[in-house]
């Protein structure tokens, strides 16, 4: 039915089995492991010697530097977790530089709308201040810096898991953009 070459069945199948597992493990447990991520960095760079040579390697290497670094500086700043810095990273590597900054951009687009989509939803159900209330910090901890947050509490405020949106982004961008991998 499909007659791809093996570099893009391997390609296929790892980012395949790659996004599912980590969007599943994000949304049913708010983890993505580090057994999943460091494997499939490592078999980018296996991945990218064996098909592309030199050219795939500095590819991933670029890729690498978007993926990791954007998502590096927003862990920086608060904005995102260290599980979302690996989980790009791992796939920018496979990915390369411009596949990478555009599952970036499609990855906010997909966080904004479904964040918009679970307050509604959360307002509809539960109404304004309580759906408020569920996502904001406390006076308490408002009033202090973050690091008095637990990491409990903060997982329960945050409104959504990030694997799931970059799963989306991924195959959007994979299916928009075929004659680029």
């Amino acid at each position: 039915m499909f007659d791809l070459p093996l570099d893009k069945t391997v390609f296929i199948v790892c980012i395949a089995a790659y996004t599912l597992v980590t969007a599943w493990t994000d949304l049913r447990l708010r983890k993505i492991y580090n057994k999943v991520t460091v494997p499939m960095w490592l078999a980018g760079w296996v991945y990218q010697g064996v098909f592309h040579q030199w050219d795939g390697i500095l590819n991933g290497l670029c890729g690498f530097g978007v993926g990791f670094g954007l998502l590096f500086v927003l862990w920086m700043v608060g904005s995102a977790g260290g599980g979302d810095v690996k989980l790009l990273g791992g796939l920018s590597v496979w990915l390369g530089a411009a596949l990478t900054l555009k599952v970036v951009f499609a990855s906010l687009v997909f966080v904004v709308l479904g964040t918009f989509g679970v307050l509604v939803a959360g307002v509809c159900r539960r109404g304004w201040r309580k759906t408020r209330d569920r996502y904001r910090r406390t006076k308490i901890s408002r009033s202090r810096k973050a690091a008095g947050e637990t990491s409990a509490q903060r997982s329960d405020r945050r409104v959504m898991a990030f694997a799931m949106p970059v799963a989306l982004a991924t195959w959007s961008v994979l299916l928009l953009f075929q004659n680029q991998w």
